[in-house]
């Protein structure tokens, strides 16, 4: 199993809308997709001063190949509505992990 982890750090002034939305439209518009089996949907407790709010999704996929179809054909779109949404609002790192058994 594979771990597609996407970190974000959003504004304060648009986190309780983000929030909303990614909870009841982004994550399910990913999960619909049908390349991941389960997701993982976390607040990052940080002690460091950092402004905003940070938030780790974990997408857990069951190969590299279901990883390679998800961005090849759906990552461009579901990214695009994000920064349309909240464009200057947020940063997003993305980071594959592979599961140690």
């Amino acid at each position: 199993m594979i771990i597609y982890n996407v970190t974000i750090n959003i504004d304060a002034d648009v986190h309780l809308d983000w929030l909303q939305w990614m909870k009841n439209e982004h994550i399910p518009a990913v999960m619909a997709t049908n390349m991941f089996v389960e997701y993982r949907f976390a607040r990052v407790m940080a002690e460091e001063a950092t402004e905003g709010f940070t938030y780790s999704v974990q997408y857990l996929v069951n190969d590299i190949g279901d990883y390679e179809i998800y961005r090849a054909t759906y990552a461009p779109a579901l990214q695009a509505e994000t920064e349309k949404r909240y464009k200057n609002k947020f940063v997003a790192f993305r980071t594959l992990l592979k599961i140690v058994d």
